[in-house]
């Protein structure tokens, strides 16, 4: 059973992703919140699969409780809730760590397979987004060069540079010919060795040090413990 915790301040809202959530069978609604306050003391009450966080809410916003619920909880799977998808605390949010975003005009059935996948740590972005997204972190950075870590195999580099142009591990089995299984133990690996908390901010990395050019496509043979800069404009 997946556990889901509801943060939204508006009831209708929280009623209908209730009804939804809980008609699809393997998932229980353990908690719902009107606001970030909430629903951070939600989180560390509840420990729920995956949290369902909108972003405007009253008292405490979305993006603010997240940062709380990941600065206490890495491990934590949270998942905007958005009206607007140029929201730029959807950006924010996920540079925090939030796994992935779901617009509230999106088909009934993209919510529930959403919290399926944040449950099993898939990524819930669509290559476009997640484009805008590094876009926007490497923009917000300065200008440096940075080494690939020599710490990672190559196998795991070439799984890296797949995630870093928005693959999932389903596609990244297909392109590498290997089993699901193999490249979420890959994915999780880098991730571990690398310290990041999601595939949000791999993908980030994969850009920094080289794994995946400016037209997001994976680059042969990057040079190990080599570097590369990058503009910060």
């Amino acid at each position: 059973m997946i556990r889901v915790v509801i943060a939204d301040d508006q009831a209708l809202v929280r009623a209908g992703v209730r009804m939804l959530l809980q008609a699809a069978g393997e998932m229980e609604v353990c908690g719902e919140a009107v606001d970030g306050a909430q629903a951070v003391q939600q989180a560390e009450l509840l420990r729920p699969d995956v949290l369902l966080m909108d972003l405007r809410m009253p008292r405490m916003d979305g993006l603010e409780a997240t940062r709380r619920i990941l600065g206490s909880w890495p491990g934590a799977r949270i998942v905007i809730l958005t009206t607007f998808a140029e929201d730029e605390n959807v950006y924010a949010a996920l540079r925090a760590g939030a796994i992935g975003f779901l617009v509230k005009d999106d088909e009934p059935e993209r919510m529930v397979d959403a919290v399926r996948r944040a449950a099993a740590g898939e990524p819930l972005l669509a290559p476009s987004v997640l484009r805008r997204v590094v876009e926007r972190a490497l923009a917000a950075e300065e200008q440096a060069a940075v080494q690939v870590p020599a710490g990672l195999t190559d196998r795991e580099l070439e799984v890296l540079a797949l995630v870093g142009v928005g693959l999932s591990n389903a596609e990244i089995a297909d392109a590498l010919h290997v089993g699901v299984t193999t490249v979420k133990t890959h994915v999780s690996t880098a991730m571990d060795k690398l310290g990041l908390r999601n595939r949000t901010q791999a993908a980030v990395v994969a850009h920094r040090i080289g794994l995946v050019d400016a037209e997001f496509r994976p680059v042969a043979n990057p040079p190990r413990g080599g570097s590369r800069s990058h503009p910060s404009g």
